[in-house]
């Protein structure tokens, strides 16, 4: 079965028609004799049996193709003669040397193809494990030379085909539509196939033959007659694919520039575009002179995946619109946040179910089953979640909109292509061939191989860091004048990145020192970047797309955070270097495991770290001073303020005002009232963050789990407002008090970006923690933290936001009786 399945796949590879072009060197690494001197030819030890029979199968399956491609080298020839014939005449359509031009080599490569078929069909068909073939493509390997010769005509062909069609009506329509003999069992008696692509077939077939020519080896016993002159046609084959790929271009860009340069690739990756009102994932790839806008081909099993261009711009006719001329966005149909919060919640759900798998030596087709809904999931995720604007417009037409994930993402795209537009660029018009010929190298050339999802990595890859990193920004060396400067933090979480803190503006200096400290929560984070920008504040320059200033990107920066590095108790500092700017900053890290340790406040009079209930007898207060005033602050001056609450606050300012709440000094209302509102949003979380333990109690913590899990919308409800029931009075208070102002809050969601599901990922894993004793027995390693508990745990305060609102007084006065006890 397994032999057949084997021999299936190849022969798909071998059928298949792609485009492919010059096969890179390393991937025709050729077998051979031991001691053959070569340095990258290997011997093969073939099972006599096994061999032997994939030998036929491979033969097969060239003989099939070899079929197809004398009946292109037919198809090709065929208006030869009569072209021909009409060139001596009174009204020719194309001149005899124009006729050598176009057909140049193609009746001798027909002729040697075809002696090749005849020859190697009768021992096929009448197959005998004896047979040998091998001096026949020893032979074909000996007559490249005329493969040569067509490729040094190739391009000169090509133009001149290509200047007659325009020139010439009746040759356009011969050149449009040439017939192609369907093979002998195949149903299809014809297809119509343009002359340019045929005329592209041969150049293919080198790298096909070449192929063949390594996995007949793979499959010939060392003592086969055969294998030292399958050997030596493979050498011959390689030397000559090596000497035209020099002689065209070393990396095989396909094509030249226009003005005849080498067309190289500067870089590619996923993005995603909205098109005809929907957003579609692409692959979109940067060359010297032209961006590419391709998707995969949708492939059968064991097929190669191929490009298919969607549309290309020559960088030449490339412009982006000023965010304030940019037309609004089509109508795209914004994906709901709770559906995204689902998205991840099957994710985690998906990823404990595959340990599990591998923990208990589970079945790999399970495991496979498994991982491929994560893959739908994820990929689900990656095209709905990225919301930032990215324009581009072809200055004779039209215009592209994709979706990014960060600032930083945009800003990188535009900054390669303003790059390559200060080189004096032509316009131009891809003929189809040449179009062909270009997405084809783009299969090879991408440096971006799956798309960026979890599911794609290996499972020795890092899975991240889980906790708090603690970034200071100290300042800024290498403007060219001043500005008011700013810095902002983005850390990846679930493949897509987010920004976390905000320094203030530096006014009109050319070296700013912030030295502003952050705490940044990571939730399996990677990389770290930091952008540098300049504050516009004219109110004319605004960004059509989302009605935002948009300031000015000066410089942008990112390091990977290794965890070996970063995993220590002292600050590590740092230099980034970005566009000729020197940001300084330090950091350092610490584990979810280590920030779960609550420490109980050695000051009893303070607030931090002191039991709800103890603050609020001592208060005389049903909720916490502390909380109220942080939630007045933020409802009065901070509710419109971009990713409040998401957005961290500088640590210093969160730690002031620490210390003035817990030594209840009679400043704070004058303290609170000057101070930077992301830092009166992180006091609250601080305060929640520190209390021995966690709003909603460690006692119902397994609860509050097995809750949110139920299936029936009635078994839920009950069982979530029994819970809250559960709760002490103090806690319930200031839980529901909280609730209702964090509804508040994403009731401004079009203005400051922080919805019902942006909030409860905030303040979910904060309000709602497994204790540390639970933690430890329940977790098998640190990456499971973010897994399936903390997703848990924003999917709780999420039910609860969305519920309508829930009086104290009426969950008390409606008390149900369950036959278990929480």
């Amino acid at each position: 079965m397994e032999e057949e399945e084997e021999a299936i796949g190849y022969l798909d590879k071998v059928l298949e028609d792609e485009d492919v072009f010059l096969l890179e060197e390393c991937e025709l690494g050729t077998p051979s004799s031991p001691g053959s001197g070569s340095p990258f030819l290997v011997a093969v030890k073939v099972e006599a049996g096994k061999g032997l029979e994939m030998r036929k199968l491979v033969l097969s399956g060239f003989l099939a193709s070899e079929e197809i491609y004398i009946n292109q080298l037919e198809a090709l020839l065929l208006p030869m003669k009569p072209l021909k014939a009409t060139a001596t005449t009174s009204q020719p359509v194309l001149t005899i040397q124009q006729i050598e031009t176009i057909f140049y080599k193609i009746q001798d490569i027909y002729e040697i193809h075809k002696e090749f078929y005849d020859n190697l069909c009768p021992k096929v068909q009448q197959w005998d494990s004896q047979v040998t073939m091998g001096h026949l493509f020893q032979k074909l390997a000996s007559q490249l030379g005329v493969y040569k010769a067509f490729v040094d005509n190739y391009k000169v062909a090509l133009e001149t085909a290509e200047k007659c069609s325009q020139s010439n009506n009746q040759f356009q329509k011969i050149s449009e539509e040439l017939k192609v003999k369907g093979p002998k069992d195949s149903k299809e008696s014809h297809t119509s196939v343009t002359m340019e692509a045929l005329l592209y077939k041969p150049i293919d077939r080198v790298t096909r033959s070449t192929l063949v020519l390594h996995d007949l080896l793979k499959h010939t016993p060392v003592d086969h007659p055969d294998y030292p002159l399958l050997q030596d046609a493979l050498r011959i084959s390689q030397n000559f694919l090596s000497s035209i790929n020099e002689d065209i271009d070393p990396r095989r860009t396909a094509v030249t520039t226009p003005k005849g340069e080498t067309r190289q690739l500067v870089k590619d990756g996923f993005l995603v575009e909205v098109s005809e009102g929907s957003r579609k994932l692409r692959h979109v790839f940067l060359f010297t002179d032209v961006l590419l806008c391709a998707k995969l081909k949708k492939t059968s099993a064991g097929k190669h995946q191929q490009y298919d261009c969607k549309w290309y711009i020559p960088l030449a006719d490339l412009v982006f619109p000023s965010p304030e001329e940019a037309e609004p966005s089509p109508h795209v149909h914004p994906f709901p946040d709770h559906e995204l919060e689902d998205m991840k919640m099957k994710i985690s759900a998906l990823k404990s179910e595959i340990q599990k798998e591998k923990a208990n030596k589970g079945q790999s087709r399970a495991i496979e089953r498994l991982k491929k809904k994560m893959f739908e999931n994820e990929f689900l995720l990656l095209l709905n979640s990225p919301t930032i604007p990215f324009r581009i417009h072809n200055r004779n037409g039209k215009s592209y909109l994709f979706l990014l994930s960060s600032d930083y993402e945009r800003s990188e795209w535009r900054e390669a292509i303003q790059k390559l537009q200060k080189k004096d660029l032509q316009a131009f018009v891809l003929s189809s061939v040449e179009l062909q010929v270009l997405t084809g190298s783009c299969f090879k050339l991408r440096t971006v191989h799956n798309i960026p999802v979890t599911s794609n990595k290996d499972d020795d890859e890092s899975p991240g860091l889980y906790g708090f990193l603690h970034v200071i920004v100290h300042s800024a060396k290498g403007f060219k004048q001043s500005a008011n400067l700013y810095c902002t933090l983005e850390v990846d979480s679930f493949g897509y990145f987010v920004s976390k803190a905000k320094t203030r503006v530096f006014r009109d200096t050319m070296e700013p020192k912030w030295d502003e400290e952050f705490e940044i929560e990571l939730e399996g984070s990677q990389s770290l970047r930091i952008l540098c920008y300049e504050k516009c504040y004219d109110k004319t320059k605004v960004n059509k797309d989302n009605n935002e200033i948009v300031d000015k990107i000066m410089g942008k920066g990112q390091i990977q955070l290794d965890p070996q590095t970063v995993e220590t108790k002292n600050w590590h500092t740092d230099v980034i270097e970005m566009n000729g700017i020197k940001v300084e900053f330090s950091m350092k890290f610490t584990s979810r495991d280590m920030s779960l340790k609550r420490t109980p406040s050695k000051k009893q009079t303070g607030v931090f770290g002191v039991k709800i209930s103890v603050v609020t007898k001592r208060e005389r207060s049903k909720v916490p001073y502390i909380v109220r005033q942080c939630v007045e602050e933020v409802e009065k001056r901070g509710i419109e303020e971009v990713g409040i609450y998401r957005i961290s606050g500088v640590a210093t300012d969160i730690q002031a005002l620490k210390a003035v709440f817990d030594a209840n000094n009679k400043d704070i209302l004058l303290m609170l009232s000057d101070m930077d509102i992301n830092a009166i949003a992180g006091t609250l979380k601080l305060y929640f963050r520190e209390l021995p333990e966690p709003l909603l109690t460690d006692r119902l913590y397994p609860a509050f789990m097995e809750g949110i899990a139920l299936s029936d919308p009635a078994a839920k409800e009950n069982c979530m407002m029994h819970l809250l029931r559960s709760l002490p009075d103090p806690n319930l208070i200031t839980f529901l008090f909280l609730l209702e102002h964090l509804k508040r809050v994403a009731e401004k969601e079009p203005i400051n970006k922080m919805s019902l599901h942006n909030l409860a990922t905030v303040f979910g894993p904060t309000l709602l923690r497994p204790s540390e004793v639970e933690s430890k027995a329940h977790l098998s390693s640190a990456a499971d933290i973010w897994s399936h508990d903390v997703m848990a745990q924003v999917q709780v305060l999420l039910y609860y936001l969305q519920h309508p609102p829930i009086s104290f007084a009426e969950l008390k006065r409606n008390t149900l009786y369950f036959s278990t006890d929480v």
